[in-house]
C-alpha cells in the first residue's frame, strides 16, 4: 500500500468551500411570536433589592432565559411581582435618589424621592426600574404589557398558576 492510498483512507473528504454548500448545512432559527409557549412567573419582592428584582423580571419578560430567544421577537413570559411596597433599595437611595417629571408648563417641574414615591404609589418603583431594562421601542412596549405589579401579596392571576421565582438573598 502506498503512502497516498493510506492517507486517503484515514483522511475524510474535505467539504466544499463555497457559500452555497455551507448555507445548505446551517439554518438560523427565528422564533415566531404566535408559536412561543408563554408561562406565568411570580416574584415576591419582599425584602429583595429593587435592582435584582428588576433584572430577573426583565430577563423573564424578554425571554432571555429560553433556548428559542430571538432578539427581535417577543419570546418572553408573563411576570407578576407582588409586595412592591416592601422592596429594598441599597445605600442611601431612600432619601437621595430622586425621580423627576416635567409637565411642559411653567412651574410644572416635580421631584420626589424613593420614600415619597413608595408612600404614594409603590408599584411605580418596580415598574419603572423594569421598564428601563427593556427596549425603548415597539417591541419593548409589547413586552412591558406582560408585567403585572401589585402593592401587597394579593393578585388576581392565581388561575394562571404562576411558578415562583427564587432570587438570591
Amino acid at each position: 500500500m502506498t503512502k497516498n492510498a493510506a492517507e486517503q483512507q484515514l483522511t475524510p473528504p474535505r467539504p466544499a468551500r463555497n457559500f452555497r454548500a455551507l448555507s445548505a448545512l446551517m439554518k438560523t432559527f427565528s422564533a415566531k411570536a404566535n408559536e412561543v409557549p408563554r408561562k406565568w412567573w411570580i416574584i415576591d419582592a419582599k425584602d429583595q433589592i429593587l435592582g435584582q428584582v428588576a433584572v430577573k423580571a426583565a430577563n423573564l419578560l424578554r425571554g432571555k432565559e429560553k433556548a428559542i430567544y430571538t432578539p427581535h421577537v417577543d419570546t418572553g413570559d408573563f411576570v407578576v411581582v407582588i409586595n412592591a411596597e416592601k422592596v429594598r433599595v441599597s445605600g442611601k437611595k431612600e432619601e437621595q435618589k430622586s425621580f423627576m417629571s416635567f409637565s411642559g408648563f411653567v412651574g410644572g417641574h416635580k421631584t420626589e424621592n424613593v420614600r415619597a414615591r413608595r408612600a404614594r404609589h409603590p408599584e411605580l418603583l418596580v415598574e419603572r426600574a423594569i421598564r428601563g431594562m427593556i427596549p425603548h421601542n415597539k417591541l419593548g412596549r409589547a413586552v412591558y404589557r406582560k408585567l403585572k405589579v401589585y402593592r401587597g401579596d394579593l393578585h388576581p392571576h392565581s388561575a394562571q398558576q404562576p411558578a415562583a421565582v427564587s432570587l438570591p438573598v
